[in-house]
């Protein structure tokens, strides 16, 4: 069992919990995507290992016959990218077999900034051998990233616009400013409006860009994706009138995915404590009880689906 705080942001140790904490979602109208916490995997056994409980993890999924579209969100460094591309298209194309026999979306997660060319190269690759099964992140603070939208803006697959990652960025490669990675965000998504078929999937935390999109989307499909535990009454709220879909980590590598939530989301994890130490004893959660929204404290840089680097 987790301890306090931690549970708020990681569905717990195993795959059957993050499968029962998908099914409690679902039920409320949002979808899961389901992620075994891990990365950088400098040795192939340990990327296979990885490779092996996703393929086990769709399989799961798929046997819980979840309301909704299932999906599982993968890191490249995670499953071999580290080792090499051959080793990372080998094991992602293991993994990705299984999804689509199971009808499970992949999700590629975006990393550091060198593992940009390898990451859009196996999902172009991967998005159009298994007819758009495949979904992969974009970060707004790169400056290439527009031209990435429109190279990719055809592919037969999803991609999830978030402000930026958790890794340092080079000056010279990105914006380094919240204004600026406001005005980039902005700008990716006007320019994805006008360029992507199908759904826009927007991957952000900040009230203001999830307003500008749903005021600018003019009939273009949008889905929304959060954090496990960030903005949960808005992730029902908007369930009621778009797709959403909640990133859901597990595995035994939580500690520094929680610790690093839990300094970016101060409102909640504040909560999370005065809940535990005074419970309320009804079943609600404190933020419920008391009928106000929580404040997001969080880094408009990193207020996306990034990668942490657990």
């Amino acid at each position: 069992m987790l301890p306090p705080v931690a549970n708020r942001f990681v569905a717990g140790e195993t795959a059957a919990e993050a499968i029962d904490h998908a099914r409690r979602q679902a039920k409320l109208g949002i979808d899961p995507m389901v992620n075994l916490l891990g990365s950088h995997h400098a040795d192939r056994p340990a990327a296979e290992a990885d490779a092996a409980e996703y393929r086990l993890l769709v399989e799961d999924l798929a046997e819980a016959d979840l309301e909704g579209e299932p999906a599982i969100s993968v890191k490249p460094t995670q499953i071999g990218l580290d080792c090499g591309e051959t080793v990372f298209r080998d094991l992602l194309g293991g993994v990705l077999e299984a999804a689509v026999t199971h009808d499970v979306f992949v999700w590629l997660d975006m990393e550091e900034h060198t593992t940009v060319d390898a990451t859009l190269a196996a999902y172009e690759r991967f998005a159009r051998l298994s007819d758009g099964r495949v979904g992969v992140c974009l970060q707004a603070d790169l400056e290439r990233t527009l031209d990435d939208l429109e190279r990719l803006a055809d592919v037969p697959g999803k991609l999830r616009l978030v402000k930026g990652g958790a890794y340092d960025r080079p000056s010279e490669i990105a914006y380094t400013t919240d204004t600026r990675i406001d005005q980039a965000y902005r700008r990716l998504l006007d320019r994805a409006f006008e360029t992507v078929e199908g759904p826009v999937v927007v991957a952000t935390h900040d009230p203001e860009m999830i307003e500008y999109a749903t005021d600018r989307a003019d009939g273009t499909d949008l889905e929304f994706q959060f954090l496990m535990g960030v903005r949960p009454r808005a992730q029902r709220t908007l369930a009621t009138e778009y797709d959403v879909c909640q990133f859901v980590p597990y595995g035994t590598r939580w500690k520094r995915w929680a610790i690093n939530r839990a300094k970016r989301n101060v409102g909640f994890t504040a909560r999370a404590v005065a809940e535990t130490l005074v419970p309320l004893g009804n079943g609600e959660t404190f933020e419920e009880e008391v009928g106000v929204s929580v404040p997001v404290h969080e880094s408009p840089a990193t207020s996306g689906l990034e990668s942490t680097g657990e």
